[in-house]
């Protein structure tokens, strides 16, 4: 309704909203941004924008340029007739509508993946694309001549391979496959443990030429290489830092790996995964494994995908390539079948 205005005694005329524009003679009103019109795109910018909490940040996880999100946000905004974000030095701060609106996207989000993931259980024929995670060691060392062997097999299947030590999110098709060494595997996953990762104790090779195992009482002075502190949940480093001197670990570094190249090279010797170190020549074991050290290699998915074919034939051909090289990785092996494995 109009509140009505006085113009002569007796007489009112209607007062216009001030909100209200008229548009130019003979030009069409540009259309409105509504509450109706808001898309799903905009609910995945409130919330990117709510999780980065800076327009560049989540313009860069949308694919989009930062003048794009700045002007979209102040459209929503204005669509809705509430402010869901207050500007602070430290950064974009959700109000309650923003952390409202965006909450929501994440239930939609979440929706959708679920949705796609079903999906894609339901396939049927083992082709198209297979996204797998794992960390570089496993990669390197172990499982690049096996996945050369499934493509090989089933050549209508592309990898997509992603190297990361963290835990990436399956639920949102980050990767349809994780192959990890835990003991304690997430439990919304599913799969299968296809070995277990023996560590033992390694040295260079030409600076032990004298009969192995070596008592580990006549190691403590040696010097010692170590992951770093970013590894410190790993059983071998915490024995490390419980039994050797911190002046005598002399080099550490975050990847197995460089640990592996820094015993290689002298620096110092380290527990190593046995399915790395039994196949260089160039390093020695000190000692036997240690169960204390080992951890679980396990094949995991999503329950909705664990049924979709080209899933159930990467773990099924996976489990089998990895349970022939059992001796190697839980290291069983005998030292003189090194050169062996490293030419299998």
């Amino acid at each position: 309704m109009t509140e009505p205005t006085q113009t002569a005694p007796g007489k009112t005329r209607p007062r216009t909203p001030s909100l209200m524009k008229t548009a130019a003679k003979g030009q069409p009103s540009p259309p409105a941004l509504s509450s109706k019109t808001l898309a799903w795109d905009d609910f995945r910018l409130i919330k990117a924008i709510a999780e980065r909490r800076a327009l560049p940040a989540a313009a860069i996880s949308l694919g989009l340029n930062h003048s794009t999100v700045f002007r979209r946000l102040g459209q929503i905004e204005a669509a809705l007739g509430v402010k869901l974000f207050e500007r602070h030095r430290s950064g974009y701060v959700a109000t309650p509508a923003g952390d409202e609106m965006a909450q929501l996207a994440g239930r939609v989000d979440d929706d959708i993946s679920a949705f796609a993931l079903k999906l894609a259980g339901q396939e049927i024929t083992p082709a198209g694309e297979l996204r797998v995670t794992t960390n570089d060691s496993l990669l390197i060392d172990l499982l690049t001549p096996v996945f050369a062997g499934f493509l090989a097999q089933c050549p209508a299947i592309r990898l997509d391979v992603l190297l990361s030590n963290q835990a990436l999110n399956l639920s949102k098709r980050d990767a349809d496959v994780a192959i990890r060494a835990t003991d304690n595997p997430p439990e919304t996953l599913v799969g299968r443990k296809a070995a277990r990762i023996a560590w033992a104790l390694y040295g260079r090779a030409e600076a032990f030429a004298g009969p192995v195992p070596v008592p580990l009482e006549g190691l403590w002075a040696r010097n010692w290489v170590s992951l770093g502190d970013g590894f410190a949940g790993l059983r071998a480093v915490r024995y490390l830092v419980q039994h050797v001197a911190p002046e005598r670990i002399v080099y550490k570094v975050n990847t197995v790996l460089g640990l592996t190249e820094a015993v290689e090279a002298g620096i110092g010797i380290g527990f190593l995964p046995c399915f790395i170190a039994d196949t260089r020549p160039g390093l020695t074991r000190l000692a036997e494994p240690d169960p204390g050290f080992s951890a679980d290699l396990w094949l995991l998915t999503h329950p909705d995908l664990r049924h979709s074919p080209r899933v159930r034939l990467f773990l099924d051909f996976m489990a089998a390539e990895l349970g022939r090289m059992r001796p190697l990785i839980e290291g069983v092996q005998p030292q003189a079948a090194r050169a062996a494995a490293a030419g299998a």
